[in-house]
């Protein structure tokens, strides 16, 4: 096992609580898998390595799954990619994912594709299975 693959952890965001869902919502959010270093931020250089098994998955109560891979935009960005979509339009980017810890109990938003910032607690972090 390389040293990047060693990094990669699974992540699990759920909905936060809003004017929508005041208690937020456990049935919305995302599962992901990243690399991440020992303070819970992406680390870049391993996420280039194994970019292909970082993979996201988005799930919204009585909507369908969708799939997809993380990916590092220009500007520094990163964004969700979803495979059905295809187009780069459809992209969900995290709002300064490039500097916030992916630790339980911390918060991150999330510019979803209809165009809504929402932010998200980070439920879990874990090794893969």
């Amino acid at each position: 096992m390389t040293k990047a693959e060693k990094m990669l952890r699974r992540v699990r965001l759920e909905l936060a609580r809003d004017h929508d869902f005041p208690n937020g919502s456990s049935e919305r959010g995302y599962d992901f898998i990243a690399p991440l270093d020992s303070k819970g931020h992406v680390d870049l250089d391993a996420w280039k390595e194994l970019r292909e098994r970082c993979r996201v998955r988005r799930f919204w109560a009585n909507a369908p799954e969708e799939v997809g891979h993380i990916v590092h935009k220009r500007g520094g960005l990163w964004a969700f990619h979803y495979d059905i979509h295809g187009d780069p339009a459809h992209d969900e980017t995290g709002f300064r994912f490039e500097s916030h810890a992916f630790v339980p109990g911390e918060y991150v938003s999330i510019k979803e594709q209809d165009g809504v910032m929402r932010t998200f607690r980070v439920r879990a972090v874990g090794d893969l299975e």
